[in-house]
C-alpha cells in the first residue's frame, strides 16, 4: 500500500479506537518475512525481523517498538512518527511506550473469530505476556478483532477507487468470456482463456489461480471453491464463473452464469429462466434491506427464505462476505446463524462497508444459477458497485 493510503487507515484506526474506548492498538510481530500478521501490508508498510510493536494509540500518536537496524528503513518508510529503536531486548522500550500513556485497555493481534485479527503466534504471545506479567498492562490485553473489522470494512476513498477499477476490469472480462464461451469447450480452456486476458493487461487475480477463475458447468458440477476441470461444456448447460482481478492491492469477487442453447434454441428453458429469475429477485431483495445497523444474519435471511419459498433448497453459505485487499475481507458476514460462522453473523453493518450478494440454486438437470455482486453499503442503504447481470447471457 502507498504511504497515503496507510496513513488513511491509521486515521480510521484512531477513529475507532476512540469509538470503542480502547486506549491503543498494538500490533505485535517478529520474523514478518516467514509469518506476516495479516496487518502489517496495511498499518505498517514495511515487515520487522526482532520483536516488534507497531503502537496506534486513541490519542493519534503513533510508536514503532523495533530493533535497531530496522531504525533507518522505518525512518524512510515514514509511517510512525515516534520511533523506539532496541540493541539487546525489547522490554524495557516497549514498557517506556506503555508507560507515557498508562492504557487500560490494549488491544492486540489475537481473535478466536477472524483470521484477519489472529496474526499472533502462540509462542510470541507467551513472550509478549512474559515482558509484561509484572505490570497492570498484562491484564489490559483485549483482541484486535472488533478494530480490525470496522477497520477493513470502512473503506476510504483511495481504497474505494481501486475497488471500482478491480470491478470494472473483471466485467470487462466477463464480456470477453461471453464473445469466447461456446459449446466444446472444455472449462479449463474457458479458465486458461480468461487468465491469458488477465495476463495480457497486468493484473493479478484475486485469489488463486487454481480456482480463479472458477468454472463450472452442466449439472452435478464440482461445486464452489474447487477449479476447473476436463468437463466439456454442451448444449443445455448453465455455466456459471466465479472471479476477479486484483489492482494495486485491492480484489473484485463477482459471479455470472450463461446458458448454452441448443441450435434450435432461440431462449433458456423455463425451468432455467425461472430459477435465473428467482437469483435476480432475491439480491434486489436482499439490497433493498442493506443499510447500516442490520446484523448480518437479517440480510441473509432474506435472500434465503425467499428462495426457499419458491420451492429451491437453501444455499450452502452464506450471502455475501465483504471485500478489500482479500477476496474475503472484513468482519460482519451476511450468513445464517450457524454455529461454523461463531459471532460474525450478529455483526452489524456499517457505512462504507463493500459486501458480495451471492445466493445460488441448482435447476435440476441443467447446472447452477448463481450470481454475485457487489454493493457499497451508504448512509442509510446500498449501492451497486457492479453493474448488475439481470438477464441470463445466451450462447447460441
Amino acid at each position: 500500500m502507498s504511504k497515503q493510503m496507510i496513513l488513511e487507515k491509521i486515521e480510521q484506526a484512531v477513529q475507532i479506537l476512540n469509538e470503542k474506548n480502547i486506549d491503543m492498538w498494538m500490533i505485535y510481530v517478529r520474523e514478518t518475512g516467514n509469518m506476516k500478521d495479516p496487518m502489517m501490508d496495511m498499518m505498517v508498510g514495511t515487515g520487522a525481523t526482532w520483536q516488534s510493536a507497531f503502537i496506534i494509540t486513541k490519542s493519534g500518536n503513533t510508536h514503532a517498538v523495533i530493533g535497531s537496524l530496522e531504525f533507518e528503513n522505518m525512518k524512510t518508510v515514514g509511517i510512525y512518527k515516534n520511533i523506539h529503536p532496541y540493541l539487546k531486548f525489547v522490554k524495557d522500550d516497549l514498557l517506556k511506550v506503555l508507560d507515557m500513556y498508562k492504557p487500560k485497555k490494549i488491544a492486540i493481534n489475537f481473535s478466536r473469530n477472524s483470521t484477519l485479527a489472529d496474526g499472533l503466534p502462540h509462542g510470541l504471545y507467551l513472550e509478549l505476556i512474559d515482558h509484561l506479567k509484572d505490570t497492570p498492562y498484562v491484564n489490559a490485553l483485549v483482541s484486535s478483532e472488533e478494530i480490525i473489522a470496522a477497520l477493513k470494512g470502512r473503506k476510504s476513498a483511495s481504497e474505494l477507487a481501486n475497488m471500482k477499477e478491480a470491478i470494472n476490469e473483471t466485467l470487462k472480462i466477463f464480456g470477453e468470456v461471453t464473445k469466447f464461451l461456446k459449446a466444446g469447450v472444455t472449462e479449463k480452456q474457458v479458465a486458461d482463456f480468461v487468465l491469458d486476458l488477465v495476463k495480457q493487461r497486468g493484473f493479478e487475480t484475486a485469489w488463486d489461480v487454481e480456482h480463479c477463475p472458477a468454472v463450472f458447468s452442466g449439472p452435478d458440477t464440482a461445486g464452489a471453491h474447487s477449479g476447473p476441470t476436463n468437463r466439456v461444456v454442451q448444449h443445455g448447460h448453465v455455466v456459471n464463473m466465479d472471479f476477479g482481478v486484483k489492482i494495486n492491492g485491492y480484489c473484485a469477487d463477482l459471479q455470472r452464469t450463461w446458458y448454452i442453447c441448443y441450435p434450435h434454441e432461440e431462449k433458456a428453458p423455463m425451468e432455467v429462466q425461472r430459477g435465473f429469475d428467482v437469483i435476480v429477485e432475491s439480491i434486489s431483495k436482499a439490497a433493498a434491506e442493506l443499510k447500516p445497523g442490520k446484523q448480518g444474519w437479517e440480510i441473509d435471511q432474506i435472500a434465503r427464505h425467499y428462495i426457499q419459498i419458491k420451492g429451491y433448497d437453501e444455499f450452502p453459505h452464506g450471502l455475501g462476505h465483504q471485500v478489500g485487499r482479500f477476496a474475503h475481507d472484513g468482519g460482519c458476514l451476511l450468513c445464517p446463524k450457524w454455529e461454523r460462522y461463531n459471532n460474525l453473523p450478529y455483526l452489524t453493518v456499517e457505512e462504507g462497508n463493500i459486501f458480495t450478494l451471492e445466493p445460488r440454486l441448482t435447476v435440476k438437470d441443467f447446472g447452477i444459477a448463481t450470481v454475485e455482486e457487489e454493493v457499497l453499503v451508504t448512509k442509510d442503504g446500498c449501492e451497486f458497485l457492479s453493474e448488475r447481470q439481470k438477464e441470463l447471457y445466451l450462447i447460441k
